[in-house]
């Protein structure tokens, strides 16, 4: 179904506005207690500390993505090398300018958390300001997502568990173990089911932009450089390809491709989708209060063999004007399935699709 709206764009007028469903290749019957023991046949023995008693989604859902519980280690004491006036230093100086880093600043500490270390561990556990965070990152889905770690007072801690659900990664908590859907922030399994982390404003960009905008900014260094091909991406050409993996029924995103990327923000409550390659022609989208900006000079994290070499899929700046200053909000530079899998009737604006752009 296609219904139009309209928006207030610079140099535009109107958008396309696509709501589109997901028809699960799976039955998705059975009750919540049916659910319940799917779950604690398969997961309880490796689990025994997770209340599934309660859970609701079909265990089906639940694909292992290979490593076992913390297969994929979490950073839980993070380093970093500060910048002096814009250049880095050490094991940062291996960055270049292209290079995709989470960054996030809070009460004056900028930190920048590359994706060439991101992509071999997925969680940092970190505390910037006086905010324990999680900076998390799912190559599967290019879902990069930072969270505030204090939940019902106290400080979770977080891990991968190894199992994939539309995808996605699937974490953790330590202190209850609980499982959480990184897309979302909820816990769907555990004590904790149906609690959800805050998302906290961060970016994805370039190396060169965080350099630029924080000169005396923190980089997260790994702890040991020769424990993992720091800057190889182990899903060469990942983002070209034609589907995702790990996925268990069929995800409706037309007319996009399934691997188109989409800029997912929430919009008046409710989650919102901006389509990259329409953003990339028209460079800004003004939708409500919530400005959209494009520029080049980022490089994909999923495409080349080396990181530094991916394609160019420029900097995306996402923020809200409140009174006479625009701020950043939380968001993320994902693919149109997993926005789709987990949104099935969210919105993605645009006006033209080119799938093969450059």
């Amino acid at each position: 179904m296609i219904g139009l709206r309209r928006f207030s764009m610079s140099g535009f007028v109107a958008a396309l506005v696509i709501s589109g469903t997901v028809a699960t290749a799976l039955a998705q019957a059975g009750s919540p207690s049916s659910a319940a023991s799917a779950f604690e046949e398969r997961f309880s023995r490796a689990w025994p500390n997770t209340d599934f008693s309660s859970v609701e989604i079909p265990a089906s859902e639940i694909l292992s993505g290979g490593p076992p519980r913390d297969g994929i280690p979490s950073i839980d004491t993070p380093q970093f090398v500060r910048l002096k006036n814009g250049k880095p230093s050490e094991w940062a100086s291996r960055l270049r300018d292209k290079e995709p880093v989470i960054s996030i600043e809070i009460s004056g500490d900028a930190r920048a958390y590359p994706l060439r270390i991101l992509m071999w561990h997925e969680i940092v556990n970190d505390e910037v300001g006086v905010m324990p965070i999680a900076v998390t990152y799912c190559p599967l889905c290019n879902a990069s997502i930072v969270f505030d770690r204090r939940m019902r007072g106290q400080v979770l801690d977080f891990g991968t568990t190894g199992l994939l659900r539309h995808s996605d990664l699937v974490m953790y908590d330590r202190q209850t173990e609980s499982w959480w859907q990184q897309f979302t922030g909820s816990a769907f399994a555990g004590t904790l089911q149906g609690r959800k982390l805050k998302m906290v404003p961060s970016r994805l960009e370039s190396f060169a932009a965080f350099r630029q905008r924080h000169p005396s900014g923190l980089v997260l260094v790994p702890e040991d450089p020769n424990s993992r091909q720091y800057g190889v991406n182990p899903y060469g050409g990942y983002d070209s390809a034609a589907a995702p993996g790990f996925l268990t029924g069929e995800v409706n995103t037309y007319p996009l491709a399934a691997m188109d990327r989409v800029v997912v923000f929430e919009l008046d409550g409710a989650p919102a989708g901006v389509a990259l390659d329409y953003l990339r022609s028209v460079k800004r989208v003004a939708v409500n209060d919530v400005v959209l900006e494009w520029e080049p000079g980022q490089a994909s994290a999923l495409d080349t063999r080396n990181i530094a070499d991916g394609k160019d899929v420029g900097n995306v700046v996402v923020q809200k004007r409140v009174r006479n200053a625009k701020v950043d909000i939380p968001h993320q530079v994902t693919f149109a399935f997993a926005y789709r899998s987990f949104f099935p009737a969210g919105a993605i604006i645009g006006l033209q699709f080119n799938h093969g752009a450059e």
